[in-house]
């Protein structure tokens, strides 16, 4: 008889028991019980778990190991390690002009076989192509413009703006207001200037510019006056803290301000914009850019003390610049005490002018330059260009593209760092040196003294107007000249912009010779010529590039608004500029 199997699924030896027919019982093996299925499920994670658990640890030692060898490179050259191996030398990094100079000397004082002369300097043409007329609509539809009435919509509200910065940051801060109270229909309120630690210059808009040009400039454009009505300011208790203030995001898009600026501005009736810098992206449609062109070409004009001084200082540099033509050359020379410690260079100083830096910068801008993720290296931004470039450098640099010690330069800056020092190698090969100190008496100079952004604003007309414009470390001044220059001089910005990298490896070759320096100086200068008539492209509304700087195609055409504007206001005046007549002849396209 076959044998009957009983499970038996609690049994203690989860075996089974089989009996037969006499009654003998005998246990044997047997396939073990199913396991549930939950269980099954959570030892399968348990299993997955340990086996990502150490494959984590695994690939965490690699991981963990790339940044410490990227730490060890950084701390052997920039940390603790440094003091004990020494920084690593790289080429160029470290400040031997002086000595180049002195090894020099003589075949730069004595080299005026080759003089360049000043009217033949920049060889790169543009085809010369009549500015083409604003298109109607783009002067009117957007703006609702009545041209016998010169009357504007009704506007949604007062837009009041503070600008920051120096001069020309706060010339960017207008022209975009004035942008951004056409884009919102606004009425634009004279803007006011912040006071600024480093500028330190209380002066109003009416000090640096004329306001009754600024207003009459832009009417038909954008309405301008220069205090909120009492109607409206009675409701904020004449309080214009209480007025609601918006804080912009920088390069704010059109979108931005339309979808949430312009609400407030109406509900409210008048709203505050503080800071503004760069608070307008460049991208804009064309009739905010031309509100721009006309805000910076035509409405900016220098207020009359200014415009009558510097009127003088550019009559007197013509003068002085008689042996070539009345032509001269101007500098943009960043180095003044404060410029000098923000760059985190080294010259020549040793300790002593280290320990001076660093108490310059910590007055300044407080722990800013003491922070622990802050690692000045001096010599690295000497060889990444970021350093300004000393009195001697730029001497040198220019005798070597071929100016000689009879071209007369007007040297755009503050007060120089240990002026004595710095200054007498630029002064030995350029004899004709000239500042708004030496070419205007104490007497004129007086209302201007204490006051950065008025004498500022001399240095920008005699530079505007130089056949040479040489920049040296970059910033909104040169940015705002290049630009101002391309639109008077058919597009050219008539400007030298050394290759600073190229230039600090040059002058610490102890071997090199005059002859090569000088065949090195006359590329750099044929690649400024180049990079001079340069015209970004642009398409529609993509402008990545500052209209200040590139003012061409846009600005173009309000050579023809002349007609639309007063005759203070008219184009032959060519906005800003008011020296004299026959250099504004010259600087007509």
């Amino acid at each position: 008889m076959k044998s009957k199997i009983h499970h038996q699924p609690n049994g203690g030896n989860n075996g089974v028991v089989s009996s037969n027919d006499n009654g003998c019982r005998s246990e044997s093996p047997s396939p073990p019980l199913s396991p549930n299925r939950r269980v099954l499920r959570r030892q399968r994670r348990q299993t997955l778990l340990r086996a990502s658990s150490f494959s984590l640890r695994r690939n965490l030692r690699y991981l963990l190991l790339l940044p410490m060898i990227y730490a060890s490179g950084l701390l052997m050259c920039v940390g603790p390690f440094s003091g004990l191996v020494g920084w690593v030398y790289v080429p160029g990094s470290v400040y031997r002009s002086p000595e180049i100079y002195r090894k020099l000397k003589d075949d730069i004082l004595s080299d005026n076989s080759t003089a360049l002369e000043l009217s033949s300097v920049w060889k790169f043409k543009r085809r010369p192509k009549m500015p083409k007329p604003c298109p109607n609509s783009t002067v009117s539809s957007h703006f609702g413009l009545n041209r016998e009435s010169s009357a504007l919509a009704p506007s949604s509200g007062y837009l009041i703006v503070e600008a920051n910065g120096g001069l020309n940051q706060q010339r960017s801060a207008i022209c975009n207001a004035v942008a951004v109270a056409g884009l919102l229909n606004a009425v634009l309120v004279i803007p006011q200037f912040e006071f600024h630690a480093i500028w330190k210059d209380s002066s109003n808009f009416g000090d640096i510019y004329d306001e009754d040009h600024f207003i009459s400039s832009l009417e038909g454009y954008v309405k301008i006056v220069r205090d909120v009505p009492d109607e409206i300011m009675t409701r904020f208790s004449y309080n214009v803290s209480s007025i609601p203030t918006i804080r912009v995001q920088a390069w704010a898009t059109v979108n931005y301000y339309n979808g949430e600026v312009y609400p407030v501005l109406k509900e409210h009736g008048v709203i505050r914009i503080s800071p503004f810098a760069n608070r307008l992206a460049m991208s804009v449609p064309p009739y905010i850019q031309l509100l721009r062109c006309i805000a910076n070409y035509k409405a900016l004009k220098f207020s009359s003390p200014i415009s009558t001084l510097a009127e003088k200082l550019v009559d007197r540099m013509v003068e002085k610049s008689s042996e070539t033509g009345g032509k001269y050359v101007s500098v943009h020379l960043r180095f003044e005490e404060d410029m000098v410690a923000f760059s985190c260079c080294l010259y020549e100083g040793g300790r002593a002018e280290k320990s001076e830096m660093d108490v310059i910068r910590q007055k300044s801008w407080k722990g800013k330059f003491k922070r622990r993720d802050r690692v000045i290296r001096p010599d690295l931004n000497r060889v990444n260009g970021k350093c300004p470039l000393t009195p001697l450098e730029v001497g040198m640099m220019l005798r070597g593209m071929g100016f000689d010690n009879n071209t007369s330069i007007y040297l755009a800056s503050g007060r120089i760092y240990q002026p004595e020092k710095h200054l007498a190698p630029l002064q030995e090969m350029f004899p004709r040196l000239y500042t708004k100190e030496s070419l205007a008496t104490p007497e004129e100079l007086a209302p201007f003294e204490g006051y950065s952004s008025r004498m500022a604003a001399l240095d920008y007309t005699v530079s505007l107007l130089s056949e040479v414009f040489v920049t040296t470390q970059g910033g909104n001044f040169p940015h705002f000249l290049m630009g101002h220059r391309r639109f008077l001089f058919g597009g050219h910005a008539k400007t030298v912009i050394p290759d600073k990298p190229k230039l600090v490896l040059l002058l610490q070759d102890m071997e090199m010779r005059w002859e090569v320096f000088k065949k090195e100086m006359k590329l750099m200068l044929g690649e400024s010529d180049r990079k001079g008539m340069m015209v970004p492209r642009v398409r529609k509304i993509n402008r990545k590039t500052s209209i200040y700087t590139y003012p061409l195609p846009e600005c173009e055409c309000i050579f023809h608004l002349s007609s639309n504007f007063s005759s203070t206001g008219n184009i032959q005046n060519l906005g800003a500029l008011h020296p004299t007549s026959n250099l504004m002849n010259s600087a007509r396209l």
